[in-house]
């Protein structure tokens, strides 16, 4: 655990010490229920082609699942702490802000752990997004007397889109890659349920282990940012003076990037009205003085700081909105000049990233505690689910190749979305898959149980959403 967080712990009350551990806790927790909850995904496959013996299975899954955490990068977090306008839970007084931190983590906690007690491949995915989009609307509703200002509309579309198209691609590519494989291999072993206790031939256990492999490492990767997105919603939230900006970051490189990006946007600028541009790139709605003084403030404030927490308290909220505006910016930039030279493009991109770190981070401990949870979550409970997958959601045993065809397009649907920065579901993407192959495969779907999953899929992020928002009201009348 850093310097820094066990300065900031030692600095608050007693108080203030029980509801950040309660808080972290119960986040952590979630994140140990997603993985026994999702581990199916990656050890389904595995287990019921007898690659791998079930703990054998498991513990391989969950150790890579813990190193896809740890490398898995910092795009997809945001992409969930974007989800609710940071600002919603700083504006609000304490007990409110604590109110919806406790209400969207027991909501979530809530359905994860039903839908697993009941063997049903619900997405966790889906449970924290539509409880962290519940307590954003909750709160406006009863701050405005409207939900729209509960959300960031933006990104709710991006982040609907991705996981409403995830799981009909996994559905189709695995159906499609089951019937290339069967043209490309007829053997009939490979395409019929294995015989009891018969083991698969060496080059098929090689070829489901790396599949396994990769899912477990996809999973860490894109359900560990989940994690570490809600941890960082929740400090940012209760301390934003100590989490608002990275307080180790460097300075000095932070300045004088914004320097050079007034020096570029100039030069792209129509002779005589640089500022135009400057007011473009800032994404102002007060007039192009203020957007040129925007960033000459910047620079200003920025001299002779080394590094972020030399910042005075009171005024990081202030600077983080400042940067995230210019970087922000950029982007508005690029886009109003669809013809710039690709070297250029590339260069404001790097600024807009090397800005971006200043205020998008995921301390060490967050993403350290999240694997190890995540990881070891994986290891237990795995039973229930599993058996879904494997057995009940067609009307025949799992095949090899359907294993093998559902894990490649999960892994490849799941590694794609987080490089777009983007949350996907596990769950739907597999369990979608392992469907399109029975189709795919004329083995049948399991009717019952094809409904009862996809009911749990349409109800997952309503229900999430009215469960938190609920609580959020209870909670916030103490």
């Amino acid at each position: 655990m850093d310097s820094i967080f066990l300065g900031i712990v030692a600095a608050l009350t007693w108080q203030q010490l029980a509801l950040l551990g309660g808080a972290l806790a119960l986040a952590f927790g979630f994140e140990f229920a997603n993985g026994f909850h999702d581990s199916a995904n990656a050890v389904a496959s595995v287990i019921y082609t007898r690659t791998l013996k079930p703990t054998t299975a498991v513990v391989w899954s969950g150790m890579f699942t813990f190193l896809g955490t740890l490398i898995g990068g910092v795009g997809v977090a945001y992409a969930v702490v974007h989800l609710l306008p940071v600002e919603v839970l700083v504006q609000v007084n304490t007990g409110s802000g604590i109110a919806m931190v406790m209400a969207l983590l027991v909501a979530a906690i809530i359905w994860n752990v039903g839908t697993w007690y009941f063997g049903i491949p619900a997405s966790s995915s889906h449970t924290l997004i539509g409880s962290i989009v519940g307590v954003g609307m909750a709160n406006s509703l009863m701050v405005h007397g409207h939900v729209l200002n509960g959300v960031n509309s933006s990104k709710l579309t991006q982040v609907a889109l991705s996981l409403l198209i995830s799981p009909v691609v996994g559905f189709f590519l695995s159906a499609l890659l089951l019937l290339v494989g069967k043209w490309w291999n007829p053997d009939p072993r490979l395409h019929t349920p294995p015989a009891q206790n018969a083991l698969p031939p060496s080059w098929i256990r090689s070829t489901l282990l790396v599949t396994c492999t990769g899912v477990s490492f996809a999973h860490g990767s894109n359900d560990g940012q989940k994690g570490m997105g809600l941890i960082m919603l929740i400090l940012i939230g209760l301390l934003p003076a100590q989490f608002a900006l990275n307080l180790e970051m460097e300075v000095p490189a932070v300045r004088r990037e914004i320097q050079k990006l007034k020096s570029d946007l100039v030069a792209h600028a129509p002779t005589g009205r640089p500022h135009i541009i400057l007011a473009t790139y800032a994404g102002s709605d007060m007039g192009p003085e203020r957007t040129v003084n925007l960033a000459d403030k910047l620079i200003v404030d920025l001299t002779a700081i080394e590094k972020f927490r030399q910042i005075p308290e009171e005024k990081r909220w202030n600077l983080r909105q400042q940067l995230f505006a210019v970087s922000s910016g950029i982007s508005r930039f690029i886009e109003s000049h669809p013809n710039m030279e690709r070297s250029e493009r590339r260069r404001l991109l790097t600024v807009k990233a090397r800005l971006r770190e200043s205020v998008e981070y995921i301390p060490q401990w967050v993403i350290l505690g999240v694997a190890l949870c995540l990881g070891l979550g994986t290891m237990v409970g795995w039973r229930r689910v599993v058996t879904t997958v494997g057995e009940k959601i067609g009307n025949a045993h799992l095949t090899y190749s359907q294993g093998a065809a559902a894990e490649v397009v999960a892994m490849g649907a799941i590694g794609l979305a987080d490089v777009a920065g983007l949350p996907v579901s596990t769950t739907h993407v597999l369990s979608s898959g392992v469907a399109g192959t029975m189709l795919a495969n004329r083995s049948g779907l399991n009717r019952s149980m094809v409904k009862t999953i996809a009911l749990a899929w349409i109800l997952t992020i309503p229900v999430s959403m009215l469960l938190s928002g609920g609580l959020y009201w209870i909670f916030s009348r103490f």
